[in-house]
């Protein structure tokens, strides 16, 4: 595992003597779907040169949960890398889950549009939700989306995460989502994430007031995990 960064260092000690003073403002919702969002961006500040990377996922990528816009895990990895984030990712949605409901483009489109060099996946928790009914649209879609981004975006790098879960317990369904999001990545040629669904177990004290979403420390924690999965792809 890479070595914590200088930055890495600051921003958890930030964090920690934040949660000592009991200062950190926590944002909670009453569900994954409804939850209120700590800021977010659609676009970062572009530096001329910069890899722009865009982020295609729900409310644990977005940062619901994180004190600021500067806490979450997208927002940590985007900074040590020196990338351009671009940052949709919309509170409970899914490939399926939502997806009817989302106001303006749909995100598959942003991304797209954002014309990036890297394209992050963290799409899934949310359709566990709807897969008693509709399995089959959740399947199809995730192949769908996939391809969708790979056709127009052919020289992007696609760096596919395991969909995150955020309870020790676990549904089968977030298993057979996580097998379907593995073969849609291979299926593209995408590097792949293994893992993440796990990345918060046995830890309670990283979860924020609605006990749904990450807070300050559970987002430094993604993105310590995340960075160190990066260096295996060489990032």
């Amino acid at each position: 595992m890479r070595v914590m960064t200088l930055r890495r260092r600051i921003v958890l000690l930030t964090v920690i003597g934040a949660l000592c003073v009991g200062t950190i403002a926590i944002v909670a919702g009453a569900s994954v779907a409804g939850s209120t969002v700590a800021g977010s961006t659609v676009a970062g500040s572009t530096v001329a040169g910069s890899t722009v990377v865009a982020f295609y996922g729900d409310s644990y990528t977005r940062g619901t949960g994180a004190s600021n816009r500067a806490a979450r895990w997208s927002t940590i990895v985007s900074a040590e890398h020196d990338w351009t984030e671009v940052n949709p990712s919309t509170n409970g949605l899914g490939f399926v889950n939502n997806r009817a409901n989302l106001p303006g483009p749909d995100l598959v489109d942003r991304v797209i549009g954002a014309k990036p060099d890297i394209v992050f996946s963290t799409m899934g928790l949310n359709d566990n939700f709807v897969m008693r009914d509709r399995a089959d649209d959740v399947r199809a879609a995730i192949e769908r989306d996939f391809t969708e981004m790979k056709r127009a975006l052919p020289d992007a790098r696609f760096i596919i995460v395991e969909p995150f879960w955020y309870t020790d317990d676990r549904p089968e369904s977030v298993e057979r989502i996580i097998g379907w999001v593995r073969d849609a990545a291979a299926a593209i040629d995408a590097d792949y994430i293994p893992g993440a669904s796990h990345w918060l177990d046995g830890h309670p004290e990283w979860m924020a007031a609605d006990n749904l979403h990450p807070n300050d420390v559970g987002y430094a924690e993604i993105a310590n995990r995340m960075d160190a999965e990066l260096a295996k792809l060489g990032l």
